[in-house]
């Protein structure tokens, strides 16, 4: 084979790699054992929070202080953030970098694989407000409400669950590339603005905001091992998509051979 024509077969190898950077994601050596571990800790932290003597209480009080000292600018930023990552815009913002990824990236792969992800991280928060469904804190109770919510689901934070999920999805996506350090950067920072912005708000206690980041992330790992054993079924199914990029059918013999297994 000619020089030139081994340029171009790496050439082309590489970019069938950028539009495979999903096929087969990362996961821990134990994929079951500690996501089960780390989600099992969830509920059991979510009725501790609810039903232990003092323990909403004190973690009231901490709202109660930030919303006394409420800014103007702060205001505004923690609102967008919630609007950006609410009910509406946890279904608008994975749907729009998917359509991206499928129309304009010509990448079924990643782009399955990416609202997959972030649809998981987002989800495993409605299974755990149900089982533990604990009260939100009073609005009545704090300075300045900025927006008043009610009802028993407060454990763990939906938004800061669809932040992890689109969080880990960023960091697979950018995976194996220059890109990686810095979106594992802004992915955190992401994280970390939006769980303050929760309390901030006045609409969660401390614990669900951390306990979001474990749910989604156990939901996520646990997940990424199911992704990489049995969704070539799943896009065997979904042979449609082939016209707008390549859909493997041996997903783990196309990985290696792309340099792109985890």
């Amino acid at each position: 084979m000619s020089k030139a024509s081994t340029t171009r077969t790496a050439d082309l190898g590489s970019q069938f790699g950028e539009r495979m950077r999903m096929l087969v994601l990362p996961q821990l050596k134990s994929r079951v054992l500690i996501p089960a571990a780390m989600l099992a800790l969830v509920p059991a932290v979510g009725f501790s929070a609810k039903f232990l003597p003092g323990y909403s209480t004190g973690e009231l009080a901490v709202d109660q202080q930030i919303s006394r000292h409420h800014d103007t600018l702060l205001n505004e930023m923690a609102l967008l953030l919630s609007t950006i990552f609410s009910p509406l815009g946890g279904a608008i913002l994975p749907a729009a970098i998917c359509l991206f990824l499928l129309l304009l990236r010509r990448s079924p792969v990643n782009a399955i694989g990416f609202g997959a992800v972030a649809s998981v991280g987002w989800l495993s928060s409605q299974v755990f407000k149900v089982i533990v469904a604990r009260p939100r804190p009073n609005p009545t109770l704090l300075a300045d409400p900025l927006a008043p919510e009610t009802g028993f689901d407060s454990f763990p934070s939906g938004h800061v669950c669809l932040a992890v999920g689109l969080a880990f999805a960023v960091y697979y996506l950018a995976s194996g590339t220059r890109w990686r350090n810095a979106a594992v950067i802004r992915a955190t920072s992401m994280v970390v603005a939006l769980a303050l912005s929760r309390i901030y708000i006045g609409v969660h206690y401390p614990t669900d905001v951390v306990a979001a980041v474990s749910t989604a992330s156990a939901a996520v790992m646990f997940f990424s091992g199911l992704w990489n054993r049995h969704a070539a079924r799943t896009r065997a199914r979904l042979r449609f998509l082939e016209r707008f990029g390549p859909i493997p059918l041996e997903p783990h013999r196309y990985a290696r051979e792309c340099g792109i297994q985890r």
